[in-house]
């Protein structure tokens, strides 16, 4: 038998027989879709929803009473806690609404979350002085959710001009 021109005779040097190969290279740990990337984005979700439940009770509470956080004499970014009441109840239900959102896996509520989880940071920058070990752990859940939306790989198709 003579060999055909166009196919090249088998290298013995690569140390491994042809039918022992796998059919397709294994997919990369980081891919759409994967669990870190939706573990991350899910847990995001979830932190949003309990951050939103929590600045809710949070603003009922400044409403109801104002003793219930102690009285801060002389604060460059003084609101009333009436005020700081309101601020938290909207932001609590528009949190618990995108939250929502991202668990569902819409797009807007991705790029919304990135936006309010930023916005929140900077009301628990604000409210330090009347709870401040509340508001440094809201600040890093606030950090964390902001990362999770923003490196998570687009898996809807939205910005790939796919639906």
């Amino acid at each position: 038998m003579t060999q055909q021109p166009h196919t090249t005779p088998p290298s013995t040097s690569q140390g491994w027989d042809q039918g022992r190969q796998q059919a397709e290279p294994a997919p990369p740990p980081d891919r759409p879709g994967s669990g870190w990337a939706t573990g991350g984005v899910v847990f995001a979700g979830v932190l949003m929803l309990v951050n939103g439940v929590l600045a809710i009770l949070q603003g009922i509470s400044a409403l109801a009473k104002d003793d219930v956080y102690d009285r801060i004499g002389d604060y460059v970014y003084k609101i009333s806690l009436t005020g700081w009441g309101w601020i938290m109840l909207v932001l609590g239900v528009v949190l618990v609404g995108v939250g929502y959102g991202v668990l569902k896996g819409a797009w807007w509520a991705r790029m919304t979350g990135i936006f309010l989880a930023s916005a929140a940071m900077v009301l628990h920058f604000l409210f330090l002085p009347y709870s401040p070990v509340w508001s440094g752990l809201m600040i890093g859940v606030d950090f964390f959710v902001i990362w999770a939306l923003a490196t998570a790989p687009d898996t809807s198709g939205a910005r790939r001009g796919t639906t």
